[in-house]
C-alpha cells in the first residue's frame, strides 16, 4: 500500500544489506520520550499496541532493533534503512546525522510481545529483543507449501497443506506405507522442463510426500527420487525408507532418512539426497528401444523402534 511519500515508497522498492554502525554518537532524548516502566507492559493492551506502532520502520516497515536512529525532529527509523536514505530522514528530509533514540530502546526492552504465529498455536510471549530469534525456530511457523511444479505461495500447518495438495494441486493421496509406482515419459531426451510428480502417503499417523523428476546435473541429464516429510526434522529422523528401481536383471537400491519440508523442494534435490538415476541407466532399465521412459519404483517407509 502506498504511504503518499514517494521518498518513503521509492526506499521500499530497494533492500540490501549493511553493517551496523560501530560507534554511534549518544543524545539525551529523555525529553522526547519518558523513561521505560519497571513493570512489564501487557501485550494486549493499547499501550504496547502503540509502542509496536513506534518500533516499525517507516521505510522497510519491519520492527526497530538497536541502533535505532532518529532526526533532529524525533523521527526514527532503523539502522538497516539508513544508509539508504542518504543519511535524510524520510518523513521531514532533515539531516539524520548520529543521533539514537535510546529511550525508545529502553521501552523496547520493556515490552513482552506475543509470538506471531500465535494463531497457528504458539501460546508463548517473549521480550521484544528475543521475539525475533524465537519466532525463526518456533515449532508453530507454518510449513511452505511442498508442491514443486509452480511458485505457490500458500503457507499453514499441515493438515490446510494437505487439504491444499488435494484440491488446489490435485496431488495423488495414497494410503499405506509400501508403494510401487510406474513413471513413463514418451521423449525422455526432453529434461530441460524437469517433468516430475508428487504423491502424498498417509502412514503411522504422518504425512509423506515422494518426489520424482528429472533434472540437468551438469552435462548429464539425471532423474531422481526422494521423500519428504512433511513436519519437522526433529519428527522426519524417527522415519526411514527405501526406494528401489530396476529392469533386465539389474536394479538399484536406495535407503535413507526423509527430509523435513522445512527445506525446500530445490534444496533437497540439489543436494542429491535421493535415488540418482542416470539418463542411460533409466533408458537401460526401460528396454524396449530406449525411445520411452518406463521406470517403476517400488519402495517402503518404517517407523525406527
Amino acid at each position: 500500500m502506498s504511504s503518499g511519500n514517494t521518498f518513503i515508497d521509492d526506499m521500499r522498492t530497494k533492500s540490501e544489506v549493511v553493517d551496523l554502525p560501530q560507534n554511534e554518537a549518544m543524545l539525551d532524548v529523555g525529553e522526547h520520550v519518558n523513561d521505560a516502566p519497571q513493570h512489564t507492559l501487557k501485550p494486549n493492551g493499547t499501550v504496547a499496541s502503540g509502542i509496536r506502532e513506534l518500533l516499525e520502520c517507516p521505510v522497510c516497515l519491519n520492527a526497530m532493533y538497536p541502533p535505532i536512529h532518529q532526526c533532529s525532529n524525533g523521527h526514527t527509523l532503523c539502522s538497516g534503512c539508513k544508509p539508504r536514505v542518504h543519511n535524510r530522514c524520510p518523513t521531514c528530509r532533515h539531516e539524520l546525522g548520529n543521533i539514537r533514540c535510546l529511550a525508545l530502546e529502553k521501552v523496547a526492552a520493556s515490552l513482552e510481545l506475543p509470538c506471531k504465529y500465535h494463531d497457528f498455536g504458539c501460546v508463548g510471549i517473549y521480550p521484544y529483543y528475543s521475539k525475533l530469534k524465537h519466532e525463526s525456530q518456533c515449532a508453530f511457523r507454518p510449513y511452505n507449501c511442498p508442491y514443486a511444479g509452480s511458485e505457490c505461495t500458500v503457507i499453514g500447518d499441515i493438515p490446510s497443506l494437505v487439504a491444499h495438495l488435494k484440491d488446489d494441486h490435485k496431488v495423488d493421496m495414497h494410503n499405506g506405507s509400501t508403494f510401487n509406482h510406474r513413471y513413463v515419459k514418451s521423449n525422455p531426451h526432453e529434461v530441460e522442463n524437469a517433468t516430475w510428480m508428487l504423491t502424498v502417503f498417509s502412514c503411522f499417523g504422518q504425512y509423506f510426500c515422494l518426489h520424482f523428476e528429472a533434472f540437468q546435473l551438469g552435462m548429464a541429464p539425471v532423474y531422481i527420487a526422494f521423500l519428504r516429510f512433511m513436519g519437522d526434522d526433529n519428527e522426519a529422523k524417527n522415519y526411514n525408507y527405501s526406494l528401489e528401481v530396476g529392469g533386465n536383471g539389474r536394479k538399484m537400491i536406495w535407503q535413507g532418512v526423509p527430509r523435513s519440508v522445512r527445506d525446500s523442494h530445490r534444496k533437497v534435490r540439489d543436494s542429491f539426497d535421493g535415488l540418482i538415476i542416470q539418463r542411460n541407466m533409466a533408458l537401460f532399465f526401460s528396454g524396449g528401444d530406449r525411445k520411452e521412459l518406463k521406470l517403476r519404483v517400488t519402495g517402503r517407509i518404517w517407523k525406527e523402534q
